[in-house]
Order: structure tokens, then sequence, then C-alpha cells
């Protein structure tokens, strides 16, 4: 979760005679990045399981944000790390192009994945003869209708229960291409342009529909906001706030907004603690929105994020801990992760609701889906390794096959 910058170099535009300081060292991974967004895959998988003992270890427990936040500011960040200095050297149509590739990419696992979801939760109702896990999982509509529900899918609007993280991070890349041209020419100005997208959304409605009623999960016109702050960090924003995240006044009043966080998020599990939270804060307070991300909700992620980075070093040893490894696996190849633990929490539901539901078959569950996401993230890194060393051998660079990705 970087908020630090690395060495600027200089690279020149090709769309004009300007230098441009990126805030990133060529040849060298920003691991933080890596490990925290392996975090927040691990976290989705667990608050996608039913409450268990490893509930209790994932951040929505202790303050406003969640896991969400996490793998929406890291996507933005990379996003602008691999595209931006494409767009510099290779000229915006170029980097355009490649964008869209990776758009196609995760369209392409948003569409797979939902294939394999529903046939998975169907063969569970009709084998088990329970109709509930189509309804808790919000396939009905498909069953009843399933011509209609699958055009509605491939358009994004008809999404089962968990799925609703790849359509936004879809609609975000589309719009890419804009936000990097925008923001390598004037970063300050596209930061508050989304920030402005953000207000207007509060206090217009703005939102997607989705089928077969209601609105998107996750707004796009609202989340947008934490993925062009990631982008606006990768590109030299961070650097701009270095000096006030070192300062020990910005330290403190993240802590205390830390502190005060979990105080109303542990009223929640403690109801009798709420006669301690003041009517007029909890009036001002509640919903805490999370479809469109309550401004509670992101300033508890930017706070969260700039404690994170202070007593996190890029350089901090424990990166290249093979205890820690798991995790940066995990992150480095976030969308099959992704995939994976949508699929393995509905096989954990089946698990817990057919054989043994005990808490400490809840627990066996979840670490079990942690090791097979950690397994696949191996075997994952273990197969590129040996294609490019292949594909090295032929004449071709690994960026050239992949045209880079976040």
């Amino acid at each position: 979760m970087s908020l630090t910058a690395q060495a600027p170099e200089r690279v020149a535009a090709s769309a004009d005679t300007r230098t441009v300081a990126l805030p990133v060292a060529s040849g060298e991974r920003e691991l933080r990045l890596d490990l925290f967004r392996g975090l927040a895959l691990w976290l989705i998988f667990i608050d996608h399981l039913p409450p268990n003992i490893l509930t209790w270890f994932t951040i929505r427990n202790y303050g406003f944000s969640d896991a969400t936040e996490i793998f929406i500011f890291i996507s933005g960040y990379t996003a602008a790390f691999v595209y931006s200095r494409a767009m510099l050297e290779r000229g915006t149509l170029v980097a355009s192009a490649r964008i869209f590739k990776r758009v196609w990419q995760i369209y392409v696992a948003h569409v797979f994945l939902f294939t394999i979801y529903l046939a998975e939760i169907s063969y569970v109702a009709t084998s088990f003869e329970n109709p509930l896990y189509a309804e808790e999982m919000g396939i009905l509509d498909f069953l009843k209708q399933p011509d209609v529900t699958i055009v509605q899918a491939l358009l994004l609007k008809f999404r089962p229960v968990n799925m609703d993280v790849l359509p936004l991070y879809i609609v975000l890349m589309i719009f890419l291409p804009l936000i990097l041209w925008s923001m390598l020419r004037k970063a300050d100005l596209t930061l508050a342009l989304s920030a402005m997208l953000y207000a207007l959304t509060w206090e217009f409605g703005f939102s997607l529909p989705a089928y077969p009623n209601g609105s998107w999960i996750f707004n796009p016109f609202a989340w947008q906001l934490l993925f062009v702050f990631g982008a606006w960090c990768a590109i030299g924003g961070a650097r701009k706030m270095a000096r006030i995240l070192s300062s020990r006044i910005t330290l403190w009043l993240c802590i205390a907004y830390l502190a005060f966080a979990f105080f109303v998020t542990l009223t929640w599990h403690i109801p009798r603690l709420g006669v301690w939270v003041p009517y007029w804060l909890a009036n001002w307070m509640y919903p805490i929105n999370k479809p469109d991300l309550d401004v509670l909700r992101f300033l508890h992620f930017v706070a969260l994020a700039a404690v994170t980075v202070r007593f996190l070093p890029k350089d901090w040893p424990g990166l290249r801990s093979p205890w820690l490894r798991p995790l940066i696996l995990c992150g480095q190849h976030s969308l099959e992760i992704f995939c994976i633990g949508v699929f393995l929490a509905f096989a954990g539901h089946f698990v817990l609701a057919e054989l043994l539901g005990g808490a400490w078959m809840h627990f066996a569950v979840s670490m079990a889906g942690i090791i097979i996401m950690s397994a696949a993230a191996w075997v994952f890194s273990w197969y590129k390794a040996e294609t490019g060393k292949k594909t090295a051998a032929a004449g071709y660079s690994d960026a050239d096959l992949a045209g880079g990705g976040s």
C-alpha cells in the first residue's frame, strides 16, 4: 500500500518535448503493493465465508473500511505504475491499446468466472435439492430467465453474490487512458475533478443500474475517487505528500481517527456500548454507505495507509521473508487468485452447510482456502518464470507478450 515514491527517472514524452518525472525506478518491483494486495485477496475470501474465527482478523471488524478499499487503491496505483511509462515512451494510442487489452482479459476472466460459478451453484442446489443456495447466491433470476439473464450478465448488470469487484475494476480500467492522459499533464487537477465527480454523485445520486433491479453494489461514480487517488500517488502525489506524511502531527491525527473508528465499530458488536456515541454524532454518521464509498470509509483507509507506510519502509527486510512469500505471490497474480477465491468461498459455504459447521471446521475451511490460493499463486509464478525463459530464448520479451498488467 505504497504512498511513498521511489527515486524519479526522467523519461522523454513522445507526444511532446517535455520531460516528465516518473516516481518509479525501472527494474524494481514494489513488494509492499504485492503484499497488501495479496492480503486484501485473503481478507476478501475470508469475509465471503460464514463468520468464523478468522473473520475476527479481517480489518472490517476494526474500522470503517475493509479489504475492498485496499484492492481498488492498489489497482489504481499499479495501473498508473505500469501504463504511465508506456504512455510517455510509446504514446497515448499504444498505451491505450495495452490498457484495453488488459480490460479484455479482465472481462473474459469475469465471464469465465460467472459461468463456472453458476454451474457450481446450480449443481449443488440441484444435487442436494436445496433451492436456498440459488436464492442466497442471487441466481434465481438466472434459473427463471436464463436467456435474458445471460445477456444482462454480459452487460455487467447481473452479478451473483460476491462477483461485484471485477465489474467495478473493468469500468475503472476502461477510463484509465483518459485518467492517465490528464494526470500526466495536470495531476492535481485530475484528482480535483475526480473529487468533484465523487461529490456530485453524493449530491445527485449518480449510479449504474443493476438487473433485475437496484444499482451496482460498488458505484463506479464514487469508487473512482479511490482508484484515481491511487494513480495520483503513483504519478507523483506520494512524493508531494512526503513532508505531510512524515509529520508527527499527521501520525497522531491518523492514530486518533483509527481509534475513533475502532470504538464506533466496537459498538456494532457490543450494542450496550452504543450509549457512549452521542445521538447527534450517530445521526450524522449513519448509515456509513459502502456502495457510494462513504467519506468516513475513504478517510479511514487513508489514515490506515499513512500509518502503515510510516512504519513499513519499502526496504523492510521482512518483505523477503519466506513467511510472507505466499501473500506476495497472491498479490502478483491478483486476477487469477481473486477468481479462485470466489469459487472457493461458495465451496466453503457448501461444506459448512452440508457436512460440518463447528468453529474448528470453519477455521479449517478458511485455512484450506488460503492454502489452495497460495499454492495456485506459486504454480502461476513458476509457470510464468518458465515460459519467460523460453520466450527470452526465442528473442521475445515477456512485456511484448503480456502487454503489461496491474
